[in-house]
Order: C-alpha cells, then sequence, then structure tokens
C-alpha cells in the first residue's frame, strides 16, 4: 500500500491525461479536471446547419456543451447568466452565418431571463437589451428570413426584424390569453404568419401581430400547448401537442383534429420534431417516452421504453435515421436507427447533483451518490479513476443518496432519505441496513416468602433507522449515522444500530469523528464527546449564530460551517473564533468544511461556490479556481474531491497542485 501511495502523484497524473484524452474536456481551470459521473438532465440540441455534425446542448443551469463529432464527445462551451438558474430550452444558429447562435433562457428561480447572443461562434455572448428580464420560454427564427426573430415570454410576444438588435411586441398588452407563452412557429414562407401556443390555447397572426385570432376549434379547452410545428413543404399542415394530446390540422389551423393513437398517460407532449426528409414520419417526445408515425399521424408507435422523459428530439438532416434526445436524468439518448435503439451519449457531458463521493486511497475507484435522479441516478462506480462509470443502484429503489462512507475493511454505506444501506459486492445490491436496538431494563419487584426480591429484565426493543440519513462516518471502532430522527452507531459493521436523540437534539446534519472524538451538528447546536461517544456536552456556540451547516474535526481544532461564515475552537468548543480575513465579505456563508490530513489543513467551501483554503486557522487564501461552482469537497489520500452544484465531480490530481494554483492575495487563479 505504501509503495502504492508513493507512486499515486504520477499514477493520477497519468490517468487524468487518459480521462480528458477520452473525453475531449479541458481541465476546469490549472489543476482541476472534471470526472462525472456522465448523464443527466439536458433540455435542448440544437446543429449547425452548415456542418450537422457541430451540435449545442443545453441545460437547466445555464450550461452550454458543444459536440465537433455528432454527439459522441461533449465539452463545457459556456456559462450563460449570472448565477445557476438558467433553463436553457431553445438554440438557434443562424442558417447563414455559424457564428451567430442564440440561446433563450428563462429562470427557475424568478419570472426573469434573458436572450443570449454570439456573433463569434460562442466565443463570448450578450444578453440582448431588447429582452432582458423577461421569462422566455419559447423562440423561432423566421425559415424565410432568419433576421426576424420571434420570442414567447410569461408576458407576451415579441419580434425583432433585425437579429435582435431591437424589439417590439407583437401581442397586446396585458391581454387576458395571449400571455404565458410557451411555443411558437413560424409559417416557412412568410414570417408575418405566427403562431403561438399559450398555457390555454392555441393563437396565430397573418399580419406579424397587428390582429390575432384563437384557433382552438377542435382542440379541447384549457389546455398547455407546449409545441407547434408547421410542414416546410405544406404549411397548411401545423401539429400542435399540449397535456390534452396531440392535434393536426390541413387547413392552417382552421380546424384541428386529435390524433389517436397515443395513450393518456403520454398526452404531456413537450416537443413535436418532423423530419426534414420525410414529412410523414413526426417524433413525439413526451413525458412517457418516444412516439413516432411514419404516416403523418395516422399511427403511433412507442419508441423505447415508458420512463424515459423526452425534452427535445433532433434529428441529423443527412441521416435522417441519426436521432438525439434530450432527456430529463438520462442525458443523451443517440439512435443511428430512427430511434428503434438508443444507446447513451454523454461522454464528457455531465449535469448531475452529486451529493457525496468516496475513494479509496489509491485514487483508482471512486463512489459518487446522486439526488434527483430516481431510477437513474442512485450510486455510481468508476474503477478507472473517473474515466469511466458505471451505475450502481440495485436494491436502493430510486432513494436519493445524500451520503456515502468507505470503511477501511471495504464496505461501502449509503445515506437515503430511509435509513442507511449497506453494498452487498457478492451479490452487486444495496440491502437496507436500518435495524436499531434499544437496550430497555425494566424492574420488577416479586415477593418471595417474606422477603421482597427485585427481578432485572434486560431486553433490546428493536425499531427502525428512519428517516433521512445526512452524513455517515467510518472509524476503526464503529460506524456513525447523522440523521433527521437521531444519531446512530453500529458496532457490528451496520448490522444494526444504536441511537437516537442526544441531549434532546434530533436533527442532526453532520458528524465528524477523529479517534474517540465526535463532533456533531444540528442546525442550532454542536454536541461533543471526548469518549466515542459515551458521554456528550453541549458546545457553547456565538449567540449570533443562525445556521449551522457542518462540523469537521482537526487533531487541535474543531470547525464549524454556518450563515454567519467559518469558526473554530482550540479549547473543545469554550471558545470560538470568527475567521474572516481573506474572505471577500465578511458576512459570507460557508457551507461547509473539511479537514485534509495528508497536508494539515481545512478546506471551507463559500455560498459562491469558491473554496478557501487555511493551514494556521487565522486565515483564508482563496485556492484555484475550478471553473465550476462547488457545494464541498473530500479528501482521499493526497486527492482532493470537489463536488459541483450541478455538473457532477471535479478532482485534482493532488491537493499540492491546488494549493500551488493558489493566487497571491486571494485572488482568483486563471
Amino acid at each position: 500500500m505504501n509503495r502504492l501511495r508513493s507512486l499515486w502523484p504520477s499514477l493520477f497524473a497519468i490517468i487524468l491525461l487518459c480521462v480528458v484524452t477520452a473525453a475531449q474536456t479541458a481541465p476546469a481551470r490549472a489543476g482541476w479536471v472534471l470526472l462525472g459521473p456522465e448523464g443527466g438532465d439536458v433540455r435542448s440540441l440544437a446543429y449547425d446547419p452548415h456542418s450537422p455534425s457541430r451540435l449545442l446542448l443545453g441545460t437547466s443551469a445555464g450550461e452550454l456543451y458543444l459536440s465537433n463529432d455528432g454527439g459522441a464527445r461533449w465539452s463545457r462551451f459556456a456559462h450563460l447568466g449570472a448565477a445557476n438558474d438558467y433553463v436553457l430550452d431553445h438554440i438557434a444558429v443562424d442558417p447563414r452565418d455559424s457564428n451567430t447562435i442564440y440561446v433563450a433562457a428563462w429562470s427557475v428561480e424568478t419570472v426573469s431571463g434573458d436572450l443570449f447572443r454570439s456573433v463569434d461562434g460562442g466565443r463570448s455572448w450578450q444578453a440582448l437589451p431588447g429582452m432582458r428580464g423577461k421569462s422566455i420560454r419559447a423562440m423561432s427564427l423566421a425559415p424565410s428570413d432568419p433576421n426576424v426573430i420571434v420570442v414567447g415570454a410569461l408576458d407576451g410576444v415579441f419580434r425583432s426584424p433585425d437579429a435582435g438588435q431591437s424589439w417590439e411586441r407583437i401581442s397586446p398588452p396585458d391581454h387576458a390569453e395571449i400571455k404565458n407563452i410557451e411555443s411558437i412557429a413560424v409559417d416557412p414562407r412568410n414570417p408575418e404568419v405566427i403562431y403561438a401556443g399559450t398555457w390555454h390555447l392555441p393563437w396565430k397572426t397573418e399580419d406579424g401581430g397587428h390582429s390575432w385570432r384563437s384557433i382552438k376549434n377542435g382542440v379541447v379547452d384549457d389546455s398547455d400547448v407546449f409545441s407547434i410545428i408547421i410542414d416546410p413543404a405544406n404549411p397548411n399542415v401545423v401539429y400542435v401537442s399540449a397535456c390534452s394530446g396531440i392535434y393536426k390540422s390541413e387547413n392552417a389551423g382552421a380546424l384541428f383534429h386529435k390524433i389517436q393513437g397515443i395513450p393518456a398517460t403520454a398526452r404531456r407532449t413537450r416537443v413535436l420534431q418532423q423530419d426534414p426528409s420525410n414529412a410523414l414520419v413526426v417524433y413525439a417526445g413526451t413525458t412517457e417516452g418516444l412516439w413516432k408515425t411514419v404516416d403523418a399521424g395516422k399511427t403511433w408507435r412507442r419508441m423505447g421504453p415508458t420512463n424515459v422523459i423526452v425534452n427535445d428530439v433532433m434529428i441529423d438532416p443527412r441521416r435522417p435515421g441519426r436521432v438525439l434526445l434530450a432527456t430529463d436524468r438520462s442525458g443523451v439518448l443517440a439512435s443511428d436507427d430512427g430511434a428503434q435503439t438508443t444507446v447513451p451519449a454523454n461522454r464528457g457531458f455531465a449535469h448531475r447533483q452529486v451529493s457525496a463521493v468516496v475513494a479509496t486511497l489509491t485514487g483508482d475507484t471512486i463512489y459518487a451518490g446522486v439526488v434527483n435522479d430516481k431510477e437513474f441516478g442512485g450510486v455510481f462506480a468508476s474503477r478507472d479513476a473517473g474515466a469511466h462509470w458505471q451505475q450502481m443502484n440495485t436494491g436502493l429503489a430510486g432513494e436519493d443518496i445524500f451520503a456515502l462512507a468507505l470503511a477501511d475493511s471495504g464496505e461501502l454505506l449509503a445515506g437515503t432519505n430511509r435509513g442507511a444501506f449497506l453494498y452487498d459486492f457478492a451479490a452487486s445490491r444495496w440491502r437496507i441496513s436500518n435495524l436499531v436496538l434499544t437496550e430497555k431494563i425494566t424492574a420488577v419487584t416479586r415477593r418471595v416468602g417474606k422477603k421482597n426480591t427485585t427481578i432485572t429484565r434486560r431486553e433490546f426493543v428493536k425499531s427502525v433507522l428512519a428517516g433521512r440519513v445526512t452524513q455517515v462516518v467510518t472509524t476503526p471502532k464503529s460506524w456513525m449515522a447523522a440523521s433527521q430522527s437521531g444519531l446512530y452507531f453500529s458496532l457490528d459493521h451496520g448490522v444494526s444500530w444504536h441511537g437516537g436523540p442526544v441531549q434532546g437534539e434530533n436533527r442532526f446534519v453532520g458528524v465528524s469523528a477523529l479517534g474517540d472524538r465526535i463532533a456533531a451538528a444540528t442546525p442550532r447546536t454542536l454536541l461533543l464527546s471526548s469518549d466515542g461517544g459515551a458521554l456528550w456536552t453541549i458546545a457553547q456556540l456565538p449567540s449570533y449564530l443562525t445556521r449551522l451547516y457542518g462540523v469537521a474535526l482537526e487533531p487541535s481544532r474543531i470547525w464549524i460551517s454556518s450563515h454567519e461564515g467559518a469558526f473554530f475552537s482550540a479549547d473543545s468548543g469554550q471558545t470560538w473564533e470568527h475567521v474572516l480575513v481573506g474572505m471577500p465579505a465578511p458576512a459570507m456563508q460557508i457551507v461547509s468544511v473539511a479537514y485534509d490530513p495528508a497536508n494539515n489543513r481545512t478546506l471551507g467551501v463559500a455560498s459562491n461556490g469558491a473554496i478557501y483554503s487555511t493551514a494556521d486557522g487565522r486565515n483564508w487564501t482563496r485556492a484555484a479556481d475550478p471553473g465550476r461552482a462547488l457545494r464541498s469537497v473530500t479528501f482521499a489520500g493526497n486527492r482532493i474531491y470537489g463536488i459541483t452544484q450541478f455538473s457532477g465531480i471535479v478532482a485534482a490530481a493532488d491537493a499540492a497542485s491546488v494549493e500551488r494554483a493558489i493566487a497571491p492575495g486571494g485572488n482568483m487563479a486563471q
């Protein structure tokens, strides 16, 4: 083992080089590389009309990815917006000039958004002034004149005649119906003819917005209109998808009839896409899989499983059999046979909310737990330092993973919403580990002859470790689980647990152990033990603290992360020092702290996603920027792993390389 550890820096550098070469993804910043796990949520896909192998991908966190080989490999292309709340649902490349790209965005946190434009192939981006702050849910370039851009926002329909330089509202202000625009389509021959789908029903203008008429004839009332497409060869043929089904008109929207063949459970059709080389072929991406018609909607066939949510469909204009699907949780699915079969196409793309990471000391095996991916999530494993990942969620039943721990003896423990799970490597499945044994002592007094005799009865009461487990820790002596119902210990490698509330506290957000020392945190309280958890004391925290996020133990100090920043105590929690030097703002929140034993330093992650390092406990220095906002960091041997907010895991070749990249004065290293 010592020999492997001594060889590690060079081995890990070689492995990371292989990862980068395989994924064609440049390091986020100096000293860091994106590892994965690959896949996750994809909101939109688009191709360059001049070079259809050049693809763009949009996520729900403002991230754009690029592929130059038809989706075989992806690389991070741009981040749009100041935060991570922009959903990029629509991307368009100017068919006359591939350097001009438009991306429509709306915020998941507010009712705002933006329309971004690049005129240099994506090297720089501008939020167009005329659309600033608008929650844009639909966008279309007029096929006959790409200078004409029409967007649908929550407050109406807007049109630009000059490639986004100027804008005018073409829907009546404060109209009771023409608002909350979800879909837009422009007639392929006449840019004055525009269709708009709202959260209620579809509308149409034939004079550039001077007048509008409802085209709900044949459509079930109160139908959210998600997608509208027009047959390029015959503009009288219009398809509309709504929450009540799919509709088709053969007279330019004067009358619609509902298309039969797709079951009611799949009626939420998020996107319709017509094969550019065969008007009879239409794909329908629904919340229950992909459907396809080859006879203009007379009959439909489900393509693939029902548990795939399809957000967008892209068809290669040169090879109609080449179809890419943008999905929730499954990333990009690619097909070369018209969607009869699909395979993941996510090399270099990661948009997952990783919640926990553990790795072996050699770094060759890494485990990552994710949330919000249901049956497509759980735990992922890489046995080649992050170059490739395999899902290992059998037995988890779609549970979110909030914590992971890897024992020295090799056991893998996970904390979920439903207690703790232990991985059975022999059976390749997870087994629940939630049996709680509580010792109950009862004394019964009986009269035997002339004397009263007290009989003490000892028994174990069985219960279940229920609720969310927020952190799991393993030491040579015991395993610990911090949960929303208390703090629990296992002395038999997860076979059984004992514990519960400690000093009346039960909502634990974190636990840290170093030898016999244990520190456990709730949102408002810190509890300390120096004897392995037999006796506990409540630390006296600064009175102005409003919320604790986590705790970390050093050999001589205790660290807490809080809404008010980071604090440490060198006297077992009796007094606390607020460490502010080096932080950009005195009230900067520190959302996590972690002790790096290999380099004897503590790292803190701020609420803005930046990493700060301190060795003396008095001064913070901003570490090398990984290029993505982080949630937390963890260590294995001399390696550092950063958990990003939305893009999986980033890793440094070794902790020292991150230290060397720290910029003087706390400035961000580039």
